[in-house]
């Protein structure tokens, strides 16, 4: 196994409100490991990701990226290693054009304009939407909208991408056009969803939170071939593992 470039170590976050997010939560990943982590409303998952790059800070615990500790020294280099793209790309989309919103990664690593436009076009192509480059971002659609925001974290070429749900919201072409792109990248992938025939598609391994702490974890499709688990964690199984009322058999 390769060395691990993501790992937690006993975190725990606590909120201001006394609400226990996480609880004593450790894992590792291993580099070009697909994961998902999955878990009911309320799970602690959206918490858990907002850790791996310093958008909050553990009550207790660690998060380590490489052999690199996340502290408030290292955060720059952290978040240029772990692209976070925001379960709603309102949250990550605010420049007048999709251009600039892609290129404010990148310019606020201090390169060059040439070399930032080199990574916006091949961010927008990549994803499939280089032709709205010029339009402001409230005028996408939602699919556009998930595409351009990750454009945006590819443009800062990270190691590792960390989506929280990213298939939410979106109509069944969309939703079909972004996980073939998923699909294709070669990056450290970490997702939480609740969408979980997209985790049977692109996640050989699965994390199962409950309450803020790590229920189970391993391959996919023995998370959801345990009923007795999915039935505690308030999870099913994904559609094509359900058998069909008539018939009796799975899709897959």
């Amino acid at each position: 196994m390769n060395p691990p470039v993501v790992e937690a170590r006993g975190l725990t976050h606590v909120y201001d409100d006394g609400t226990v997010a996480l609880q004593d939560v450790s894992f590792r990943i291993a580099a070009g490991e697909s994961v998902a982590i999955i878990g009911a409303n309320g799970a602690g998952k959206s918490t858990l990701l907002l850790h791996l790059n310093g958008h909050l800070t553990p009550t207790r615990g660690d998060v380590r990226i490489g052999q690199t500790p996340l502290t408030r020294q290292t955060l720059p280099s952290i978040r240029r290693s772990v692209g976070l793209v925001f379960q709603d790309p309102d949250d990550q989309l605010f420049m007048p054009t999709v251009y600039d919103d892609v290129a404010f990664g990148p310019r606020n690593q201090g390169l060059a304009e040439e070399e930032v436009g080199r990574r916006v076009q091949e961010a927008l192509e990549r994803v499939g939407v280089w032709s709205v480059r010029a339009k402001p971002p409230y005028r996408l659609s939602g699919g556009e909208k998930k595409r351009v925001a990750i454009a945006g974290v590819l443009a800062m070429a990270p190691d590792i991408l960390v989506m929280d749900e990213p298939t939410s919201g979106l109509d069944p072409h969309a939703r079909r056009q972004l996980i073939g792109l998923l699909a294709d990248f070669g990056h450290t992938r970490i997702f939480t969803s609740h969408d979980l025939d997209m985790v049977l598609d692109l996640c050989p391994r699965t994390i199962v939170l409950f309450a803020g702490a790590v229920k189970a974890d391993g391959p996919t499709r023995d998370i959801f071939a345990d009923a007795a688990l999915l039935a505690q964690c308030r999870l099913e199984r994904p559609l094509a593992l359900q058998a069909c009322p008539r018939c009796g058999r799975t899709q897959d």
